[in-house]
């Protein structure tokens, strides 16, 4: 069984047992994370699919990992006019989740 949970303005595709990156989270590791904005149930007998949230659907995680992504350099350039050309990084921070389980 998988569900489609939306979180921090993306969507993401989940099944149990699996280790996913969301955007970033409060919480220590090891403290439990439950996602009520569930978008679509799939697999086993049948699929059920919201309108635009599926009502009573739960998944419950845990917390693996708080951490940051790797560094993107982020650059603007415009030919012809040397004072416009700027570099910056950014690295996006994250929390690690484990998919403990899909309450329809």
């Amino acid at each position: 069984m998988y569900a489609v949970i939306e979180t921090g303005s993306r969507q993401h595709r989940v099944q149990v047992g699996e280790v996913v990156n969301i955007d970033a989270l409060p919480g220590d590791v090891g403290a439990e994370v439950v996602f009520d904005r569930v978008l679509l149930l799939g697999g086993g007998d049948s699929n059920a699919i919201g309108a635009p949230v599926i009502d009573g659907a739960k998944v419950r995680g845990s917390i693996v990992k708080q951490g940051r992504d790797k560094k993107i350099v982020i650059f603007t350039y415009k030919r012809r006019q040397n004072s416009n050309r700027r570099r910056a990084g950014h690295r996006q921070s994250f929390t690690a989740v484990k998919i403990e389980s899909i309450d329809a």
